[in-house]
């Protein structure tokens, strides 16, 4: 049986800001330890990292109330703060898309009648910089994108669906073997390996 695939930081982030969503409460730390776990895969040791990385991009709120530290989040503000960090980073690539352009006008200028020369290798070496700029730009939108509350809830609901159509067909698999075990007396076991069936196979929850 291979190994199963580890969760990423984006997948974790998202995740963690479904109990915020979700749940519409106020949590410690240690509660967030405990309940990520169980509810959304993610292992304890990673919740305080994964919740400042929400906290430094303005996903989460945070507040010390006596010796206690909370951290809440709620759809609305949200939202606002995606549309806000989006209309930022969508102006700077706008900024840089005009930058590159100008620097591309420089050098086909600096080309005309010239061999290479210091002039045209800055020229190279500043698009060059500002293509990286804008692939940083637009992973850094793609983030706040699936930070989406509405992205979020169209997750959620594409994953009901998938974990109805899994457990009828787990369902129709077991009404099968049933069938074979009562019609032809054969094993569970021999019916598992002869089709290629997981002994473990089970509902999803």
């Amino acid at each position: 049986m291979s190994k199963r695939k580890g969760v990423s930081a984006e997948e974790k982030r998202t995740r963690m800001l479904q109990i915020f969503y979700e749940k519409k409460e106020f949590f410690q730390l240690k509660e967030l330890e405990k309940i990520a776990p169980k509810e959304k895969g993610i292992i304890a040791q990673a919740v305080k990292d994964v919740v400042q990385s929400l906290v430094d991009d303005g996903l989460v709120d945070t507040d010390k109330i006596g010796t206690s530290v909370y951290f809440w989040a709620f759809p609305s503000k949200a939202k606002h703060t995606r549309k806000r960090k989006l209309d930022d980073l969508t102006t700077r690539i706008d900024e840089s898309r005009k930058k590159l352009k100008k620097v591309q006008a420089s050098l086909e200028t600096a080309k005309d009648g010239r061999e290479d020369t210091k002039e045209r290798s800055e020229v190279l070496e500043s698009i060059s910089k500002l293509k990286l700029e804008e692939e940083k730009l637009v992973k850094e939108i793609q983030k706040y994108q699936d930070s989406d509350p509405e992205v979020l809830e169209q997750m959620q609901k594409q994953t009901q669906i998938a974990k109805d159509a899994i457990n009828r067909w787990t369902d129709n698999i077991f009404a099968i073997k049933s069938w074979c075990k009562n019609k032809f007396f054969i094993e569970e076991s021999a019916l598992d390996k002869q089709f290629g069936i997981d002994p473990e196979m089970d509902y999803v929850n």
